[in-house]
Parts: structure tokens; sequence; C-alpha cells
């Protein structure tokens, strides 16, 4: 692999998963997700999710449909409407991890029908990356 071809690995860790009664249908999840370093994510969607993200530790580089990339820190949130399209989700670190927790609003039946790996719908093109899933 070439110095400058991304490194499509994390590992994700489901926290929580509540049905939220005052909107009936929708569930919270939340998802520990670790980045060891030079690691990312391929551009990828979350379908109908409204999606909350915090860095628990590190720095990541995150670039969200044409707006330009921002560099967040520990302590640091962005959010991400349903449809948004991640383009660039990685750790900004070729020496340290970084960690987040992604925060998810969506139809309950999404998880019900295709787990927590429905959460994430990756651009054709990068599908056939060996992608880890995550840890159920």
């Amino acid at each position: 692999m070439a110095d400058n071809e991304p490194v499509y690995d994390k590992s994700i860790r489901p926290l929580y998963h509540y049905p939220l009664v005052n909107c009936p249908g929708k569930c919270a999840i939340g998802l520990i997700v670790d980045f060891p370093p030079n690691a990312s994510t391929p551009p990828h969607r979350h379908g109908g999710a409204s999606v909350v993200g915090y860095v628990m530790s590190g720095t990541t580089l995150n670039k969200m449909n044409d707006e330009p990339m921002k560099t967040l820190k520990q302590g640091d949130t962005w959010y991400e409407a349903p449809g948004c399209h991640h383009k660039i989700s990685a750790n900004a670190s070729s020496t340290e991890p970084m960690t987040l927790l992604a925060t998810f609003v969506v139809d309950s039946k999404v998880i019900e029908e295709g787990g927590f790996e429905a959460l994430v719908q990756i651009d054709e093109e990068y599908r056939d990356a060996e992608i880890p899933k995550a840890d159920t």
C-alpha cells in the first residue's frame, strides 16, 4: 500500500440503545468508535439517521458534503443531518489513537431489520474495502 493511501481501520463498540418514548418508532444509539493512528473510514452516509459526534480523545479530520475539512480535537462536536455525505472521517495523528462517540437518532425498524451495520452505508466504490464490523 502506498504511503498516501488511507487505512480503513476502526473498532466499533455499541454503548447504548434506547427507544425514545416521546418519539414513537425512533431510538437513540451510542457507538464508541476507536481509530488507530492513520486510520479512517471510507466515504459514507447514515441514511435517515441524525448523528451527533463527540471527540473523546485525539484529533479527527472531518469533511461533510461540500463543506471545508475541519480538524476537531478532544471535546469538539459535530452534527450530521439525515442524508449527509461524510466524505472524510480520519484520525489526524500518525502516532496516537483517536476515539469518538457517535449518537444516532434513527427509525427503530432500521436496527431491528439490519442491526448496527445498517447505520452506515459505504459509498459504492469503497464497498470492497476491508472494514471492521461493530463488536456486538
